[in-house]
């Protein structure tokens, strides 16, 4: 929760990145020696934006963080399930194969690096 907390009290950076800067984090240095972004980039945007209530905004940045973000949403709901109940949600995780989720998790993480990299390259970058 404290990570949605965060993110809901950032204002998130219309260029698509730099959002993490105002933690005092340094900037993305991949970025700033290749002119590409790395696979993280926008991630603290999306966040950011999702927590405004932006849905569109959150995944025109950054795809993978609008779910990253509402995955951290659902595990805020799931402990909250188990604290009240004493129930293991984990057993619900082993009705479904590692394969089944983590796959599909690692083509959207290339398939969102790759659209990051294309909305940058372009100047289509953040979110106006």
């Amino acid at each position: 929760m404290t990570v949605l907390i965060l993110a809901a009290m950032l204002e998130p950076d219309p260029r698509g990145v730099g959002t993490h800067t105002a933690m005092g984090l340094q900037r993305c240095q991949f970025l700033y020696q290749t002119g590409i972004p790395c696979p993280s980039c926008g991630l603290t945007t999306s966040f950011a934006y999702l927590a405004h209530g932006q849905v569109l905004a959150s995944a025109w940045v950054q795809p993978l963080g609008t779910v990253l973000a509402a995955l951290t949403a659902a595990a805020v709901w799931v402990g909250l399930y188990i604290a009240i109940t004493g129930k293991p949600a984990l057993r619900l995780m082993r009705l479904i194969r590692p394969a089944y989720y983590l796959v599909p998790l690692l083509i959207l993480a290339l398939a969102a690096w790759g659209w990051k990299i294309f909305i940058h390259t372009h100047g289509l970058d953040g979110w106006r």
